[in-house]
């Protein structure tokens, strides 16, 4: 473990990232970064999100030392794996692990709720309320307080010999002396008679504690409180997703040149210098120079460039990209760290790291709530004790204290308004990733959208044909879909498929022939037809007419690829092609403009396509030419200048930006590495979802408000009269069923949501 310390304190400041375990709220976070702040020299941020800590220590500091501050704070640290490893070993650790830990906690929950049933409908409905029914209740309870709240007990434990105390130890502390005088009750009072009965008193008044149990509001606030933790835990476990599903996106192994053979070696063996074979649909294996070969390269999923770039001899390639043409050799340039995709995946990871994580309200309200029901519980027992001499009266009346300040409905609150809400965000296409997201949207005041795959829907279509004169539009698109068909070219694809789209079935070329960079050129229904740049057709002596010149001087100027075709040693016509608006994005548009967001494209396309599309759709605000790392300087930017920004993305290379925004949504239709670094996922593609999120979003959060509002007002309340000892177990008991009823109520009107 400490084998690499001497490396790591050469230098005056180092950075290491830690794993921590152990946190169960938002205040354990904190708790640690103050501990490991108060190390001279040392600057740590704890996110409770993705269970890291990022520290900057100084030389002198070992990483040694820092985990054992954590440890000492009573939570786990662990190193992070050694890069060679860690491509392939990012799920080992950190909130991917959690994934196995919630399957124990999905059993416990599993469990416990099994055995409350029967103890609540027992200790509220009389007519269940058999002879000697309160034994087989303590039977059922009592492993749901014991075994299914052991968390809140250890981590209540923990809290206590560092000096803290947060809603575990409200939880604890309330279960167990529920259990505990329920217990005496049982064996020492009057509870454990036969025919003893629970009756419904709606009434305040004094009671006899020793005939009184709260076996059902002990296991119930455990099976409550484990159903917040079971949820919070699957929606933490994909926080490390985004980095993992960048790492993915490289090529596994390739093919390298050596002694003039192929020879097939994992991407991880490859050293800068060595030549590798690429064919048409693999990936490229890493960053390079082209050395011999042309084709054109995919890039979108980097670089959100719609049109695949032609590259040859001399061209730089990247790394993940995917070769859409012809066989190209590469010279590796960078590798591993170094790369274009690393770099990436270092973005997304820092942008996670750096995102503050919004404390819940619940989290910010317990701070100050849990101390002070401590000490009310402890001032109304020595009250009462030194009022009344009665220490029965007097316990009674404290552990009434800790019962109705248990929260019960607390644990409610955000998990079922949550469930409901992405419930029916599902249905509408919105996936909600979990509550800490939901804050930002209130504020949200700028939109940032990607074009390509966003807006626009990121496939190459045919859009216009402008034909010479005396020549039929159909031969046109017959005779240049034919020669297209027969080439791999994304773009010679578009222009295939909208040629059968519009002219039907297509001859097949006599010959055909690519020429590198310009187009191709073949023999169809015995006619010699060129189809390609206009460059293509100057060096068979052709000029395009006037007509056409302007055709396609107009359609570059919009942004589009224009190709020129001829036959017989005569320009015929300009086909046009562009990655074709979406139908409902213009109608997206407005509808966020309607919801106080300012729209703002931003695209790594070229200015005249950027503008092109944002003139369609209604958006005046455009910036274009940007590569993945600006796509983070605007966000950044835009924060700067005061603005709130939500961002709308697709691609790998939108993935660090949708982590950097204060709110980001994710195409479902575009890649996982895009999904995972969003707040919230728009299955169905459709950028209006993108206003239903923000909208249902809004709603969601302000329910989790009322919900939490009803929950610490009822306590709040409650409080007072559980002091003075006037709150009849039952009555306590059937208060917090209401309590709960009305938080799952509240819950349930975001089903209607349209």
């Amino acid at each position: 473990m400490t084998s690499t310390v001497p490396e790591k304190t050469l230098t005056p400041s180092t950075e290491v990232e830690l794993s921590i375990g152990g946190m169960t709220c938002a205040s354990c976070a904190t708790r640690i970064e103050k501990k490991l702040n108060r190390m001279d020299g040392v600057t740590a941020t704890v996110n409770f999100a993705t269970e890291k800590a990022k520290v900057s220590y100084p030389d002198g500091v070992a990483v040694a030392d820092l985990i054992a501050t954590v440890e000492k704070t009573g939570y786990t640290a662990e190193e992070p794996l050694p890069p060679a490893s860690s491509a392939g070993g990012e799920a080992e650790s950190g909130p991917v692990a959690a994934d196995g830990e919630s399957v124990p906690l999905r059993q416990r929950l599993l469990v416990s709720l099994a055995l409350s049933v029967p103890v609540v409908l027992m200790a509220m409905i009389p007519a269940l309320q058999f002879d000697n029914w309160q034994w087989l209740s303590l039977t059922l309870a009592a492993p749901v307080v014991v075994w299914g709240a052991f968390p809140f007990h250890k981590a209540a434990w923990t809290n206590v010999r560092h000096g803290a105390a947060t809603m575990d130890t409200l939880v604890s502390l309330g279960t167990l002396a529920a259990l505990g005088w329920s217990v005496w009750a049982l064996f020492f009072g009057h509870a454990g008679m036969p025919g003893m009965r629970h009756g419904f008193e709606f009434t305040i008044s004094r009671s006899d504690g020793s005939s009184s149990i709260y076996l059902e509001a002990a296991a119930g606030v455990t099976t409550f409180i484990l159903a917040g933790r079971y949820l919070e835990a699957k929606s933490k476990r994909k926080a490390g997703a985004a980095l993992k599903a960048l790492l993915e996106l490289g090529a596994k192994d390739v093919s390298v040149l050596r002694g003039g053979k192929e020879v097939r070696i994992p991407v991880g063996q490859l050293a800068v210098g060595d030549r590798f074979v690429v064919r048409p649909g693999e990936k490229v294996a890493t960053d390079g120079t082209v050395v011999a070969g042309s084709s054109a390269v995919d890039a979108s999923m980097l670089t959100g460039e719609s049109v695949p770039v032609d590259v040859t001899v001399g061209a730089a390639v990247t790394g993940a990209t995917v070769n859409a043409g012809g066989r190209l050799v590469v010279e590796a340039t960078r590798i591993g760290s170094d790369t274009q995709l690393a770099r990436m995946a270092r973005l997304v990871e820092d942008a996670q790291n750096g995102k503050a994580e919004v404390q819940r309200l619940a989290d910010r309200i317990s701070g100050v709530f849990v101390p002070v029901v401590l000490l009310i519980a402890l001032g109304t027992l020595l009250a009462w004790l030194f009022v009344t001499g009665d220490a029965t009266a007097a316990f009674t009346a404290a552990v009434a204290v800790l019962i109705i300040a248990c929260p019960c409905a607390l644990g409610l609150a955000t998990p079922t308004a949550l469930m409901v809400g992405t419930g029916r965000g599902a249905q509408l296409g919105i996936l909600i990733k979990g509550p800490e997201v939901l804050e930002s949207t209130r504020r949200v005041d700028t939109v940032v959208l990607d074009k390509t795959g966003t807006v626009t829907t990121g496939r190459m279509r045919l859009q216009d044909v402008f034909s010479a004169p005396e020549v039929d539009e159909e031969e046109l698109l017959r005779l240049a879909g034919s020669l297209e068909h027969a080439s791999e070219h994304p773009i010679a694809q578009a222009i295939a498929a909208g040629a059968i789209e519009r002219a039907g079935g297509l001859p097949v070329p006599e010959n055909f022939d690519s020429v590198a960079g310009l187009g191709v050129q073949g023999l169809v229904d015995g006619h010699a037809v060129l189809v390609g740049r206009e460059e293509l057709l100057r060096q068979w002596a052709i000029e395009l007419p006037r007509e056409l010149a302007e055709a396609k001087a107009a359609a570059e100027a919009e942004g589009r690829t224009a190709v020129a075709v001829a036959w017989d040693g005569e320009a015929r016509g300009v086909l046009t092609v562009a990655d074709a608006v979406k139908e409902t994005s213009a109608a997206a548009v407005a509808e966020l403009r309607r919801l106080g967001m300012r729209p703002v494209l931003l695209t790594g396309d070229n200015q005249a396509v950027a503008e092109s599309v944002a003139k369609t759709v209604g958006i005046d605000e455009v910036i274009a030419e940007v590569l993945p790392h600006d796509k983070v300087d605007v966000i950044k930017r835009l924060q700067d200048e005061g603005r709130v920004v939500a961002m709308v993305g697709d691609g790998v290379n939108d993935a660090a930006a949708l982590a950097t925004a204060d709110l980001g949504l994710a195409m479902g239709t575009g890649t996982d590495a895009a999904i995972e670094a969003g707040d919230l996922t728009l299955v169905r593609g459709d950028l209006r979802v993108a206003a239903d999120a923000i909208r249902l979003s809004r709603k969601t959060l302000g329910t989790i408000k009322g919900n939490l509002f009803w929950a610490f007002g009822y306590n709040v309340a409650a409080l007072p009269l559980a002091a003075a000892g006037m709150l009849n177990p039952m009555i306590a008991g059937a208060a917090m069923a209401f309590s709960s009823v009305f938080v799952v109520t509240n819950s349930l009107r975001l089903r209607s949501f349209k």
